[in-house]
Formats: structure tokens, sequence, C-alpha cells
């Protein structure tokens, strides 16, 4: 998808988040209820603003160049519960209901599978 509707982010909401120099802004998305943490995704301004005014996790591909809302081909959508910043300003945490996979690759989360070792 190229651009989803239009929608800008309040400039005072803006004004208290700390995008990098390409205009991102990474966002943890975790299940409601569960509180599992399902994706890591990056989104811009107006990413967000989409998120918060349709209630669809809505994306920045930065491999794509585009924005992408979650589920538009897969069906496994995400309706945004909450949307909250962390003390500087510079991560998000998106708590969502979520329909069916998270993961690209067709698991529950993007973290199912790939556990590091750790010393014991």
């Amino acid at each position: 998808m190229s651009d989803p509707a239009r929608f800008d982010l309040d400039p005072k909401l803006a004004a208290k988040l700390k995008f990098n120099d390409a205009g991102l802004i990474p966002v943890i998305v975790q299940a409601e209820g569960t509180k599992e943490v399902l994706m890591m995704a990056w989104m811009d301004d107006h990413a967000l603003a989409h998120s918060l005014a349709t209630r669809k996790g809505t994306y920045f591909s930065r491999s794509r160049n585009e924005y992408w809302i979650k589920g538009m081909t897969s069906g496994h959508v995400q309706e945004v519960v909450s949307i909250a910043a962390d003390c500087d300003g510079d991560t998000l945490l998106m708590v969502v209901r979520q329909t069916g996979a998270a993961c690209h690759t067709g698991t529950r989360t993007c973290f199912d599978d790939r556990k590091l070792p750790c010393a014991q």
C-alpha cells in the first residue's frame, strides 16, 4: 500500500516524541490481555496519526519505503487499544487486539522461535 488515508499528527503530541534522523520511531506491539510482545516495527508521524485515528496498526516499511496496515492482505489485523510513549519519548508501546498471526512468517509473534542462548 503506498499511502493510507491522510491524517496529521497533533503538533503538541509530535513535540513530545523523538523521531530518529529518518523521521521514524520504533513501536513495540503487545497483545492485550496476555501482554506478550508480538512484533517491533517503525512508524513515522503519519503512520502514528493513522493508527490513532483509525485504530488500525499502521507502519512504515523501511525496506519497501511504503506504509502498510497490518492485515490488509493477510487478514491478520491489529485493532489498536492504546499507544504510550516511553519516558524519553523515543519508543512507543502499542497494545492491540491481534487477529491471527502477528509475524509475517505466520507465527503468533515475531519472537516465537528465535531464543538466544544465555549464559547460565
